[in-house]
């Protein structure tokens, strides 16, 4: 929520440690799809309306049954609560948070839960049932993780953390971080059009559609320590490195026997 990106994430992929049932209500909510890559997947419950003995065939899967009075009784505060976050008058964060400080006594918290949990059962039958969204939650997350793992790599200085005090300044060094790792990405994008562009005109570009699985978040050939000068002038060079194409065919020839090692 109130993210400045031009585009609308309306699907999010996360990992278990981001997931759960008052998450997955919320997302409901407000309109979004939670996408997790559960943990433990065997061990979680399904939820269902009635008696769990109805599903036979699901009967060892199934937990105790939807609370739907509590959902009802509480139905009015829900949405209020739902557009308060929507229009930005609470963070989500602080408001899971003070709704679970008092958990067992407040039946919002739990008439919230109730409706996660019936999220929850209806993403896992999707998971079991649908191979697709397997392979798109983990793709998603691998994304994401390798977007941690180079915005660790360029933060590696302060070993990750943001010591500034006040909010202005803790943004100020996360939108700094964010420029730093567009640059990386947009950099790796532009030259990976360009080796694409020689692969395809030597053709030995075999299959195109691959080149949606290759990731531009790389930095082994990138100096991330030093001073990053931006009026140096590089900016305005109208001409582009060439590709390294001598070490290319470098390893190719590494990878090729040696002519001690080829039979006669």
């Amino acid at each position: 929520m109130g993210n400045a990106a031009q585009f609308n994430p309306l699907t999010h992929y996360v990992d278990t440690g981001g997931v759960s049932d008052h998450v997955f209500a919320l997302f409901h909510l407000l309109g979004l799809k939670l996408a997790p890559r559960l943990r433990n997947f065997p061990d979680r419950r399904l939820a269902c309306f009635g008696k769990p003995s109805v599903c036979k065939g699901l009967s060892p899967l199934m937990g105790k049954p939807i609370n739907e009075e509590v959902i009802l009784s509480n139905w009015d505060d829900i949405i209020r609560l739902a557009a308060s976050v929507k229009n930005g008058s609470v963070k989500p964060s602080a408001l899971l948070r003070k709704l679970g400080a008092y958990r067992q006594q407040n039946r919002l918290y739990l008439a919230l839960g109730e409706i996660g949990r019936i999220e929850r059962t209806l993403f896992m039958l999707d998971w079991m049932e649908t191979p697709q969204l397997r392979q798109e939650c983990q793709a998603g997350l691998n994304k994401g993780e390798a977007r941690h793992t180079l915005a660790k790599a360029v933060f590696a200085h302060s070993q990750g953390r943001i010591y500034d005090r006040s909010p202005d300044a803790q943004q100020k060094r996360a939108m700094a971080l964010n420029l730093v790792i567009a640059a990386i990405i947009y950099w790796n994008t532009m030259y990976m059009n360009k080796a694409a562009d020689h692969l395809r005109r030597a053709g030995k570009l075999l299959d195109p559609s691959l080149l949606k699985h290759v990731s531009p978040l790389g930095w082994t050939h990138i100096n991330l320590t030093g001073d990053y000068v931006w009026d140096s002038g590089t900016a305005k060079r109208s001409n582009e490195r060439p590709l390294h194409l001598s070490y290319a065919v470098g390893m190719k020839m590494q990878n090729q026997p040696s002519s001690s090692n080829v039979p006669p």
